[in-house]
């Protein structure tokens, strides 16, 4: 059974050893990766894991098309012998980690929990910044572990989900966070399931990419998403840009709807021990410990240049004076889809 997780990188080294140690314990066995204008020599240690066998690296330098940068790799991929011969396919970002509730916390585990399943949404479970102001070089699943309450009922892209999917032709192409451009003839063989357990309506076949909030959607798996990390970490992020919406700087928006840091949960490092063990296998390889090293170094030296900009300095400025986000009331909550939907009701003019 070959799964593939399909990446999309940029100035991530300093990252990128745990999140594919994470990965390879969970049960990952191939590793698509694209990467694009790397300064901090993730494309270098994304060959040499290449060359170790450990991943197929592609460079993603341009053109891109009108989705932007992961749209373009997503859309090259579909013609690649990774994805060709994958049997189950998920497209994760580097700040996503694979949390799995049942057995032995495995992607068998799970099928094994889902034996009808063809598409399991795997809902994030955002984890917030709990303070945290200056990198250190320490595994992000052990560094945040305040996250958002189990049931949100606001903003809805706190309930995103990507998908893990069997690659049985159903789908051409693979997308951000569901697979696109269905078979229509196969369309009525598929079924999808939330993490949950929960078989779902067949809309979720064909256009959907959220999870219903305001109810649990976690039972059995979720997707960690750290996409804040330490106030130091969120301005390089800024620098760095945004993979999908690329022309639009992060800013306190991007923050606010997703710092949220009411709940504890350390149920990820539930595979720490066979994580640590795969992170000091690739560590153990000199060229990538030095590379790994000369990100973490690259990553310091980054942050002191950008403080020297208005914009950057003024982001990070604004992160020390913004606390944790609040929870929304489900009273509230209500409120606002009203006139969410008001709006999307009326007459444009």
């Amino acid at each position: 059974m070959k799964f593939l997780a399909v990446l999309t990188v940029r100035n991530e080294a300093a990252f990128l050893l745990e999140w594919l140690a994470h990965h390879r314990a969970v049960g990952f066995t191939d590793f698509l990766v694209f990467s694009n204008d790397c300064q901090d020599g993730t494309d270098t240690m994304l060959d040499r894991l290449d060359a170790m066998g450990l991943v197929t690296h592609v460079r993603n330098d341009g053109p891109y098309a009108k989705g932007g940068i992961q749209f373009t790799a997503l859309k090259a991929a579909a013609d690649m012998a990774p994805v060709q011969q994958a049997d189950w396919i998920l497209p994760l970002d580097v700040d996503e980690f694979v949390n799995i509730h049942t057995g032995d916390h495995t992607l068998p585990a799970l099928l094994a929990a889902l034996p009808d399943a063809t598409a399991i949404t795997l809902t994030w479970r955002l984890f917030g910044n709990a303070g945290a102001i200056r990198y250190e070089d320490r595994p992000v699943t052990q560094t945040f572990t305040r996250a958002a309450p189990n049931v949100l009922y606001w903003p809805w892209r706190a309930s995103m989900f990507k998908t893990l999917y069997r690659n049985d032709g159903t789908y051409a192409k693979l997308g951000v966070h569901r697979p696109r451009s269905p078979n229509k003839d196969r369309l009525e063989n598929a079924r999808w399931f939330d993490g949950e357990g929960r078989a779902l309506d067949r809309k979720f076949a064909t256009n959907r990419i959220f999870s219903p909030y305001g109810r649990p959607n976690h039972a059995l798996v979720q997707l960690n998403h750290y996409p804040l990390g330490a106030m130091e970490t969120y301005v390089l992020k800024a620098d760095r840009g945004r993979a999908v919406h690329s022309d639009h700087m992060l800013d306190l928006d991007y923050w606010v709807e997703r710092n949220f840091s009411t709940d504890d949960d350390r149920t990820v490092q539930r595979l720490a021990p066979q994580m640590q063990a795969e992170l000091d296998r690739l560590k153990a390889d000199p060229q990538l410990s030095d590379l790994h090293q000369q990100a973490v170094t690259w990553r310091k030296s980054r942050f002191e240049t950008l403080l020297k900009r208005e914009p950057f300095r003024a982001l990070f400025g604004r992160l020390l004076m913004t606390p944790p986000t609040r929870p929304v009331s489900q009273r509230a909550a209500r409120y606002l889809v009203h006139h969410a939907n008001l709006g999307r009701n009326s007459d444009p003019d």
